[in-house]
């Protein structure tokens, strides 16, 4: 699964303890009912969260490679298996809300048990590439933990806080510069180098031909999509995809997700809406239409990933890379607040659709069912969120969503043709 040398990038070990560390830090404000919640199929509880990554820590580390270890109950791999055919039957994904035991508590009590049995494994040279694949999994986790749980609390019409205070107000525009990265076009090379960690999908490395193109130093505001929806945005065809359209009226959409007038739902319950903040939780279908209205269009992966790698008009590297922007740095809330750096805020939505790149071939396993049986309708997004776990993401990470998708930190950066 992984390319390069996964040593390379940081003490595993250490990294290991702050990644599982963050997970609970991050569940410690839930209570074991808050923590069973399933608001829908494509979210997952936040419980279920912790004990399908012990699971996956257990199950291809521990099972397959630690000597005399044995499962501390043969019936959790039926509960927590999420999608892998080759590890056999597991629950309904719409039935893991149904999972009230085992308690909060017991997930707690599991995840220190297999932390224990993995503790003398950590430092095998023989294991990094595994252990840093289940890292890099369980960070994966953590955003989609912070992003479940907020459509769950979301349900309550007493908008229930999950941490306490207010956000800090976005970055006002004016701050920053507002204007364009040029690429002049030509050859580019495409996906992961294999200088450290990457996932099967990020490779292997190609050209492509790009055309010149621009593509915006800053993502779409609040502000902007205020003047969208005052435009009739949501109720003007000619703008919208006709699957977007049809989705629009099946679904009475008018807003992004968690708008409720001049509030926005967050982890720290309902707030007042800030207009300077990037605008989130918009479906493919919506970006689409934005860019439409503002005589734009989206971006492709290659162009934001030629503009990520530095190639830029004068050849010289943005002051921007994957350690830059608003990115998730604690068991804090996140909040998009908005900046100039290419990453953080919000996973920014392409116009490619998510398909393996030339010479691209899943690993022996089950571990190769983690990227690529998903190439299907759907559409890669890049850079990160508030809520991806700082270092995660880099130029080449590739995630996916279906169109109608908008429970992630979702938003959008323009681009053009010159």
């Amino acid at each position: 699964m992984p390319s390069g040398d996964p040593a390379a990038s940081g003490d595993l070990q250490e990294r290991f303890h702050a990644t599982r560390a963050l997970t609970e830090a991050l569940v410690a404000p839930l209570s074991d009912a808050d923590a069973t919640l399933q608001s829908m199929e494509d979210a997952s509880p936040a419980k279920w969260h912790l004990a399908h990554t012990t699971w996956f820590w257990e199950t291809f580390l521990l099972r397959d490679h630690a000597t005399g270890y044995r499962l501390l109950n043969d019936e959790w791999p039926f509960c927590f298996n999420s999608y892998y055919e080759a590890e056999g039957e597991r629950i309904g994904r719409f039935s893991r809300g149904l999972l009230s035991r085992p308690s909060l508590d017991e997930v707690r009590e599991w995840r220190a048990h297999v932390d224990a049995a993995i503790e003398p494994l950590l430092a095998d040279p023989h294991h990094a590439d595994l252990i840093a694949l289940g890292i890099a999994h369980e960070q994966q986790h953590i955003e989609l933990l912070l992003t479940d749980i907020k459509h769950a609390l979301f349900q309550n019409p007493l908008g229930p806080a999950m941490f306490e205070g207010a956000p800090e107000p976005a970055m006002s525009p004016g701050q920053s510069e507002i204007g364009w990265h040029e690429h002049p076009g030509g050859v580019a090379l495409i996906g992961t180098d294999e200088s450290g960690f990457a996932f099967d999908n990020e490779g292997p490395r190609h050209r492509v031909l790009l055309e010149p193109f621009a593509l915006s130093r800053r993502l779409v505001s609040n502000r902007q999509w205020d003047e969208f929806i005052a435009d009739r945005g949501y109720e003007t065809a000619s703008m919208w995809l006709s699957d977007g359209w049809a989705w629009v009226k099946d679904n009475a959409i008018t807003a992004p997700l968690y708008w409720r007038e001049g509030r926005t739902f967050t982890h720290q319950g309902w707030q007042e809406r800030d207009p300077d903040a990037p605008v989130t939780h918009i479906s493919y279908y919506e970006a689409d239409a934005y860019a439409t209205w503002a005589g734009a269009r989206l971006p492709t992966e290659f162009e934001w990933e030629a503009i990520a790698r530095g190639q830029d008009d004068e050849g010289q590297p943005p002051a921007h890379n994957a350690e830059s922007g608003n990115q998730l740095d604690g068991a804090f809330a996140p909040h998009p607040q908005g900046g100039e750096s290419l990453f953080g805020d919000c996973w920014q939505f392409t116009r490619s659709a998510y398909l393996p790149y030339p010479r691209f071939k899943p690993a022996a396993g089950a571990v190769g069912e983690y990227n690529g049986k998903f190439m299907s309708g759907q559409f890669v997004l890049k850079g990160a969120s508030c809520a991806t776990v700082r270092g995660h993401s880099r130029a080449s990470y590739r995630n996916f969503f279906y169109p109608h998708q908008r429970w992630q930190f979702t938003g959008l950066r323009l681009a053009k043709d010159l």
